[in-house]
């Protein structure tokens, strides 16, 4: 029987539905950190970081890859599993809807450091496919996610191109059919 930092014991979906935790998530892709590494970046208290960096390692969404001293403690670096997306998939509807607004409000603080000199890639769509084009566009999906995250430098790199990178894929009803609340 799963114990209390499993996963599907956890509240699912809304330990990510925190707009800190998706900012902490971005920064822990490109290099391993500890809380107070990442309370300097994103320019928060060490005891916040280290409160979210524990419910994150609690539902499995960064790993611990090093554990060093320092001035008598130990410093606790995490890094973002990019493949850890896939624990979150069986959440009720209400916590998948509080993570897509926490996205959604991350979008928007992102848009405004949009270059807008820059290319712009976009789709948006509610479309019916085929099983074997859903199987194919989720596969691929995953393939442009690993891929951004194996890419991913520190921020502080020079010659590297910060960019914004959002996507949720995900079955609906049809209007029709959808519960009525």
């Amino acid at each position: 029987m799963p114990d209390a930092t499993t996963p599907n014991n956890l509240d699912g979906l809304r330990v990510v539905a925190h707009p800190l935790r998706l900012r902490l998530l971005s920064i822990l892709t490109a290099e391993a950190l500890s809380a107070t590494e990442a309370a300097r970046i994103l320019g928060e208290s060490q005891a916040n970081m280290s409160y979210h960096l524990r419910r994150l390692a609690q539902a499995g969404l960064v790993q611990l890859v090093e554990e060093m001293s320092i001035r008598g403690g130990t410093a606790k670096r995490y890094r973002h599993d990019p493949a850890s997306g896939e624990v979150l998939g069986s959440g009720h509807a209400d916590e998948h809807q509080a993570l897509m607004s926490s996205l959604a409000a991350e979008l928007i603080a992102r848009s405004a450091r949009y270059v807008s000199e820059s290319e712009f890639v976009f789709t948006e769509a509610e479309v019916t496919v085929s099983p074997e084009a859903w199987n194919r566009i989720r596969e691929m999906s995953r393939e442009v996610g690993r891929l951004i995250h194996d890419e991913a430098m520190p921020s502080a790199t020079p010659e590297g191109i910060r960019i914004s990178a959002t996507l949720a894929l995900f079955e609906v009803s049809n209007h029709d059919t959808a519960p009525r609340t």
